[in-house]
Formats: structure tokens, C-alpha cells, sequence
């Protein structure tokens, strides 16, 4: 073969850690801070760093590199903020239990399915999907109105419920779609 014609392949490392990971990461200590700093003032910022690092985070493994444990992580970082943050609103009386479970709804349900399959030895991934970024949206929503204290909280609440309902039932049948291709 010609000089520069030749097909190089380069060997793509396998990256335990990178930037993205440490942003990723970053959302636990700041799940204990909402817990912990009762100030509405404090909390507001905690919840904008929480988001802008869960939206800044795959920005930076797309562009810089990605590791398995930040694909394992992101998830599970994601869920124990909004566990956290859910279970101040919980301890406020602000939402009533039903409410909370309605809003955190699409995040139970990617719990168990995620158990299921690590049970059943039949590991998927399933890409985010337009619904689970809206439900994303709403919870962030919901929990910017109870930090302001806004007459919107429950309003959201609920609108958020309904778009946790669909996107489970976009991912049942994505999951499905992808069973049935094996």
C-alpha cells in the first residue's frame, strides 16, 4: 500500500477515570449537602450545581472521553440526588407520599427493571430517551418550586407523574423491542 493510504488503527484505551467521572461524582456529597443545609438559599445553588453537572457531565465524556465506571455511576449519582432531595420534600410535608412516589415513578421503575436483569443475568442498556430527559426536567422543576416555595410544587408534581407514566411505558417498549431482537 501506498504511503498514507494505509489504515491505522488506533487502540482506544479503557479509562477507569475522567472528567466527566469526577463531575458525575460530584452530585453524592452534593445529595448530602440539600439534606444537610436547610437555608432555601443554599439549597437553590446546590440544585443548580446538581443540574448543571448532570447536564454538563455526558457534554464532557462526549468530548473528552467516557469510562465504564462513569456509565455505571451517572445513573446511580442521579438517583441518590433525587432520593435525597425527594426525601427532604418528604420530611417537609410538602408533598404528600403518594405525590413523591408518582414523581420519582420512572426512577423506581429503572430500579427494579436494572435489578431485574443484573438477577437474571440479562444485562441491557437502553439509551436515554426523550421521555426519561423530560422526566429529568420535571423533577428538577418540582424541586426548584419547593426550594422557592412556590403554589407550583404540586402542579408539577403531577405533571411530572404523567411524564414519568409514559416514559416507563417508552421504555418497557424499547426494552421489549430490544428482547425481541436477540
Amino acid at each position: 500500500m501506498a504511503e498514507g493510504t494505509e489504515r491505522v488503527e488506533e487502540r482506544q484505551e479503557i479509562r477507569w477515570w475522567t472528567a466527566a467521572d469526577v463531575l458525575t461524582f460530584s452530585r453524592i456529597p452534593l445529595a448530602v449537602a440539600f439534606v444537610m443545609i436547610p437555608a432555601p438559599m443554599g439549597r437553590l445553588v446546590i440544585l443548580v450545581a446538581a443540574a448543571l453537572t448532570d447536564l454538563v457531565d455526558g457534554h464532557v465524556a462526549r468530548r473528552w472521553g467516557s469510562s465504564r465506571l462513569g456509565a455505571f455511576i451517572d445513573p446511580v449519582a442521579d438517583k441518590l440526588f433525587m432520593a435525597a432531595s425527594f426525601g427532604t420534600v418528604l420530611l417537609s410535608r410538602a408533598l404528600n407520599p403518594l405525590e413523591i412516589v408518582a414523581v420519582l415513578a420512572r426512577d423506581i421503575a429503572t430500579t427494579i427493571a436494572f435489578v431485574a436483569t443484573v438477577v437474571f443475568k440479562r444485562p441491557a442498556a437502553i439509551p436515554a430517551r426523550l421521555g426519561g430527559k423530560v422526566v429529568t426536567i420535571g423533577q428538577l422543576l418540582t424541586m426548584l418550586a419547593f426550594v422557592l416555595g412556590s403554589s407550583y410544587l404540586r402542579p408539577l408534581a403531577w405533571a411530572t407523574a404523567a411524564v414519568a407514566l409514559y416514559a416507563i411505558w417508552d421504555y418497557a417498549r424499547a426494552a421489549r423491542s430490544q428482547l425481541q431482537a436477540l
